[in-house]
């Protein structure tokens, strides 16, 4: 019985799975037939490495490809390790220079030399061309196949060559024109040339480009592309050379890539560079383990900050009772901090040079917001307990915030100057030292207004 397309994503995955368990590949292809590219994508990305790979071959070919293309470059190679050779050569060869790059920094040495050697002659030079760049550089995501115009071109010529080239470039909406040592010298959008007469010149036509050097970090260009509001980039060389074109599709997937990155960085664990179901459960051990390590670590500055202050505590024993929550604020007012100037470093709103006026500003943040949380700690505190506790209390929380927002504010451009990741930089940072900073300003205040 052939699966209704209304049935919903829970139907579809058991019966799928109940196909897939009876080893009934007629079922599996039924069960698969009704969905699109968007829904068969998801529904493959929940099933294991195995069931994956027999549930890809059930699909018709076009299909198959297309579905192909758009999973992650870890999931890709996942996939060709369960398909036959003959079927791995045929969908290699069916993806774009630039899709092939990050697949093939996923696959083993040895077959990633193999695949390449069974492409044709053009695209085994496109391709190598593409894997020549260092590996975050945007000539690592062009397409190096592009539809160009000469400037002494005729309209009507630029568009005869786009006709002859539709099925190979990766965009006709801009053509790039250049001279004939392939130095970029403008771009002219397809509209243009479908507006004007045929006997218009390109040169007059083109427009100023705006374009990237292919060594240039690949999440900077997309940043570059995304602000400038255009389709498509042009990559050169060193010598102002046309290499390739990022376009503004591949520049979203470089941007949502790096946005996940540093979430999950934020979140103290690594990018699992695959959909959840589809990661191994090693995999995600791996990616959380190191920061649970730094983390413990870290906290030992804690527990020997406790300990310098043990006689302190013993005579107050009440103070104990607040250090979760003094703890927990300066953490968060820290990575609050972290967090949006980490975000302003990826937009280019704050570069290193600005580090002064982000401390200062963040300083004053940080002040503004223990005054607040200051003022209602010493009343509440007052009222339960005692003023002198209150005033604490009060003014820990003054200082904390203030400390850990510069803190916060500090880190990341540190990292940045230090050309680290400011997300892997700044969060275990934030929870070392905040924490311990945080307590020896509670219990030198403490000692101080207490005389203890």
């Amino acid at each position: 019985m052939i699966k209704s397309p209304s049935l919903s994503f829970d139907t579809t995955a058991a019966l799928l799975a109940q196909a897939l368990s009876s080893g009934n590949l007629s079922r599996v292809a039924r069960a698969l037939q009704p969905l699109d590219v968007a829904e068969t994508l998801e529904q493959l990305e929940r099933l294991s490495t195995i069931d994956r790979a027999v549930a890809y071959r059930t699909l018709p070919k076009d299909r198959a490809l297309e579905v192909f293309e758009r999973f992650d470059a870890p999931v890709q190679a996942d996939l060709l390790t369960g398909l036959q050779d003959a079927q791995v050569a045929e969908v290699f060869s069916a993806l774009s220079p630039e899709d092939r790059v990050p697949l093939l920094d996923e696959l083993p040495a040895t077959v990633a030399s193999r695949l390449v050697q069974g492409l044709g002659e053009e695209d085994r030079a496109l391709t190598t061309a593409v894997l020549g760049y260092p590996r975050r550089a945007v000539g690592r995501y062009m397409s190096p196949r592009v539809v160009t115009a000469r400037p002494e071109m005729m309209a009507s010529e630029a568009l005869d060559r786009v006709r002859q080239q539709l099925d190979e470039a990766e965009s006709v909406y801009v053509l790039a024109v250049t001279d004939s040592s392939r130095h970029l010298l403008g771009v002219v959008p397809l509209r243009d040339l479908l507006r004007a007469g045929g006997t218009e010149q390109v040169a007059d036509l083109m427009t100023p480009p705006s374009f990237v050097p292919a060594t240039l970090n690949a999440e900077e260009a997309a940043r570059y592309c995304a602000d400038a509001k255009v389709l498509v980039l042009p990559v050169v060389d060193a010598e102002g050379r046309l290499v390739g074109v990022l376009t503004v599709d591949d520049a979203l997937r470089i941007l949502e890539s790096a946005e996940n990155e540093d979430s999950a960085r934020s979140g103290g664990s690594e990018p699992l560079r695959r959909p959840y179901l589809a990661t191994p459960i090693r995999s995600i051990v791996r990616a959380r383990v190191v920061w649970l390590l730094v983390l413990a670590l870290g906290a030992t500055l804690t527990v020997q900050v406790m300990d310098i202050f043990e006689t302190t505590l013993a005579e107050q024993v009440v103070l104990s009772l607040f250090i979760p929550l003094l703890i927990g604020t300066g953490g968060n007012t820290g990575n609050q901090a972290a967090t949006t100037i980490t975000r302003a470093l990826a937009l280019g709103d704050v570069r290193p040079r600005d580090v002064v006026k982000v401390v200062t500003r963040e300083v004053r943040v940080g002040a503004l917001l223990g005054l607040l949380l200051g003022g209602l700690g010493f009343v509440i505190t007052s009222v339960i307990f005692t003023v002198p506790l209150g005033t604490v209390i009060g003014l820990t929380l003054l200082g904390v915030c203030t400390m850990a927002a510069a803190a916060g504010g500090l880190m990341p451009i540190l990292g940045k100057t230090l050309k680290v990741d400011p997300a892997v930089f700044s969060n275990p940072f934030i929870s070392t030292f905040v924490d311990a900073a945080g307590l020896i300003i509670y219990f030198l205040i403490a000692s101080a207004v207490l005389g203890i």
